[in-house]
């Protein structure tokens, strides 16, 4: 049986960057804060029971002896379109303006972003919700949020010029990639100075300058992130790249048009931590102790009558938007940014 969702982040810590290389900073030490506090003044939500498929069951319902499961989409399996209007039932979503990330009010980050391009083009966003999430109707729950009156008047992006603007458009197609979320620990990017990547330093190896969509290699790690026939591409699977994890790490690396490189690699690694920690909730087994990711995380575009109009209307893999589920607190959160040069305010 799973702890409620206060337990979140309790205990938890990330500790791949404090294995004793040095130079790797103390702020890297990747020590989680104790987020039962902070849960528990946010409203978490019981548990529901959980499903031996990874769902949930339906309030008040169980599962009958010779039932057949709901069907699901098995997670980072490509991608999912929906198309169409509001039904019977539609979920309903609601504006949390006062919930506040903790990794964008962090003078150190907004610094690293500012350098990195990335300042005052991304935000995130908190939004609640009044029905069970069932991983099954993902199709039509995306669908009802991207439509529904509040989110449509309140979701951000930015304009063509740079401006700051709201949706504000009929929604009439959806694509969404099931994003995985598994990895409880930093020590999945250990491997990085193993092969030459990252000296025992922190350190980052550099090479002579490529070019990639436009995108300047100068480095062994971005080489790795980009570029496939990179001799050491294989040091990540995947399965690995899939992870919600890796996607913000190889995010804060490449950064926007103007972006200032690390020269190490602790800054990209905390800041990937911190925003990693203020967007996915944790459950830990009281009986195993054991701590597994709950929210369900998918990338996400969203179309209205003249095409493409979410996160923007013109794609790049450095626009995103992440739509992140708790489906214990019944919370969205949402990472968005679009691709350009930094902006001073957010």
């Amino acid at each position: 049986m799973a702890a409620p969702a206060s337990a979140c982040w309790a205990s938890l810590s990330f500790p791949g960057a404090e294995t004793g290389r040095k130079g790797r900073g103390e702020k890297a030490g990747f020590e989680l804060r104790d987020f039962v506090g902070k849960q528990r003044r946010e409203g978490a939500q019981p548990s529901p029971p959980a499903l031996s498929g990874g769902g949930t069951l339906a309030s008040g319902a169980g599962l009958r002896a010779g039932a057949a499961p709901s069907p699901r989409q098995r997670p980072g399996r490509g991608k999912m379109s929906a198309e169409g209007g509001r039904g019977a039932g539609q979920v309903v979503f609601r504006a949390l303006p006062q919930k506040t990330f903790s990794c964008l009010q962090d003078r150190d980050i907004a610094d690293r972003l500012l350098k990195w391009s990335m300042q005052g083009r991304i935000t995130a966003q908190a939004f609640s919700f009044d029905q069970q999430f069932k991983p099954y109707q993902k199709d039509e729950f995306l669908m009802a949020f991207f439509n529904d009156q509040s989110v449509n008047s309140s979701l951000k992006l930015l304009s063509a010029s740079g401006q700051w603007t709201t949706l504000g458009s009929k929604v009439t197609k959806i694509e969404a990639t099931v994003v995985p979320c598994t990895q409880i620990s930093m020590s999945f990017f250990d491997r990085l100075y193993s092969e030459g990547i990252v000296r025992e330093t922190g350190t980052i190896v550099k090479c002579y300058d490529d070019y990639y969509d436009d995108i300047l290699i100068s480095d062994e790690l971005r080489k790795i992130l980009l570029l496939e026939d990179s001799d050491h591409y294989d040091l990540f699977t995947q399965l690995d790249r899939e992870e919600f994890l890796f996607c913000l790490f190889k995010h804060f690396c490449i950064g926007g048009t103007l972006c200032q490189y690390e020269d190490v690699v602790d800054p990209y690694l905390e800041t990937t931590k911190a925003f990693y920690k203020d967007l996915v909730s944790v459950q830990k087994n009281p009986e195993t102790k054991e701590i597994r990711i709950i929210s369900t995380v998918f990338r996400v575009s969203a179309y209205d009558a003249n095409g493409l109009c979410y996160p923007s209307s013109k794609s790049h893999q450095q626009t995103f938007a992440y739509l992140i589920v708790d489906p214990c607190k019944r919370h969205v959160n949402i990472l968005y940014h679009c691709f350009g040069g930094s902006l001073f305010t957010n």
